[in-house]
């Protein structure tokens, strides 16, 4: 194929023209692990709050892979030596590191497969297509596992001012409508620099940085962990445990091949093989909710019960107590339930069960954001003299909930 055909542009609601700066980058798009990401949904059920959430993994990645390639133009501006070689394999890395995502992203991350997180399996990609493509991903792996020496390599792929939460804080705020997420990411990556191979943001982009962090917390709270969001996870969730145990029981289930797959097996990091990894490219959110679909009509009660409740968005309630007063109150509510229901003590979890949340704005220290003073030391942001709101963003905040059906209101 002539390669000038594969230096393509999206246009990307974000950014406007998005560019293909090669064409490996063009065959790694290409490929139908990375087209399955069309059919990965970015923000899981989000959707169901904010009707506009509707991206994907392929906005995602594609969005990254334009703010690397930004990053990579200001650094070199700047003087800081970064080679053809490094270039691609930084590109590489971030338009892969979501790959290893499953249907619904994180809503499910932990439920089709165990011991595993998308990352891991995100590696496990990357190593197949690095046979398929005769070593050219090599030191894309290298950067993505933190192993390179030059550390910046890595920071600008996974830290807490990566091009990933660069680009997800922005097209997560403009899809969902919620302006506190529009950062200026443009701006954030000017300010970059390196010194001693370590990613720093220069002292005049520090109220960036605040209205960064600011942003990604409030996000946080607003729409990742919004209520609402949380208990449909939890309960698509709860949909494909009562599956697995079902289909343990030899219970016929419809489902497609590779959710079949993972339905009937135990999948964890020491069984994931290639095998394995075949049958996780081939799933994705449609595969979910076709079988959410044909199980609302399943006679199990609680499988067809908790599939119409997320097809028709008839959600449960969701209360936030104090942790003293979550034992008590589950108990009162299971009561209630059964009462009303009688429902059995092994079904009863389906329905009514707890959980707890937390939210932290900023790590310091341990791979923190690092300030580039004009004198030419560096310090932790969280140590800036007259350092704005950092200190408050750093503390951890925890919330604990119950959800139940909301009859028992």
């Amino acid at each position: 194929m002539n390669t000038s055909n594969k230096l393509k542009i999206f246009n990307d609601p974000i950014y406007g023209f998005i560019t293909i700066p090669n064409p490996l980058i063009f065959d790694l798009i290409a490929h139908p692990y990375f087209q399955r990401l069309r059919r990965i949904s970015q923000m899981g059920l989000s959707y169901l709050v904010y009707p506009g959430a509707h991206h994907t993994r392929f906005h995602h990645a594609l969005g990254c892979l334009h703010l690397m390639q930004k990053a990579v133009r200001i650094l070199r501006f700047k003087e800081v030596s970064i080679s053809i070689e490094e270039e691609n394999a930084l590109y590489i890395a971030i338009l892969l590191h979501d790959i290893g995502h499953g249907p619904f992203s994180h809503a499910m991350e932990h439920s089709i497969v165990h011991d595993i997180d998308h990352e891991s399996i995100s590696l496990r990609f990357m190593e197949q297509l690095n046979n398929e493509f005769d070593g050219q991903l090599s030191l894309a792996i290298t950067i993505f596992k933190g192993l390179y020496p030059r550390r910046f390599f890595g920071q600008l792929i996974s830290s807490q001012l990566d091009m990933d939460r660069s680009d997800y804080l922005k097209r997560d705020s403009f899809y969902t409508g919620v302006s506190e997420g529009n950062i200026n990411s443009e701006r954030l990556i000017s300010m970059m620099n390196v010194v001693d191979d370590q990613l720093v943001i220069e002292k005049k982009g520090i109220f960036s940085i605040e209205k960064f962090l600011t942003a990604r917390r409030l996000m946080y709270w607003q729409v990742y962990l919004h209520k609402t969001s949380l208990v449909a996870e939890q309960m698509i969730i709860n949909v494909l445990k009562r599956a697995k145990d079902l289909v343990q029981q030899s219970v016929e289930l419809n489902a497609s091949p590779s959710f079949e797959f993972f339905l009937k097996e135990t999948i964890n990091a020491s069984n994931f093989d290639s095998n394995v990894l075949n049958q996780f490219s081939k799933l994705d959110d449609y595969d979910i909710i076709a079988a959410l679909k044909s199980w609302q009509n399943h006679p199990d009660a609680v499988l067809s019960a908790l599939s119409v409740r997320l097809l028709e968005r008839k959600l449960f309630k969701i209360k936030f107590y104090k942790k003293g007063q979550i034992s008590q109150e589950l108990k009162k509510l299971k009561v209630q339930w059964q009462q009303r229901t009688n429902c059995s003590n092994d079904d009863i979890s389906y329905y009514i069960f707890s959980g707890t949340i937390k939210n932290t704005g900023y790590k310091p220290h341990k791979d923190g954001i690092s300030i580039l003073h004009k004198d030419g030391s560096v310090s932790d942001v969280i140590d800036v003299p007259d350092n704005l709101n950092f200190k408050g963003l750093s503390k951890t905040v925890k919330r604990h909930y119950i959800c139940f059906p909301k009859e028992l209101l």
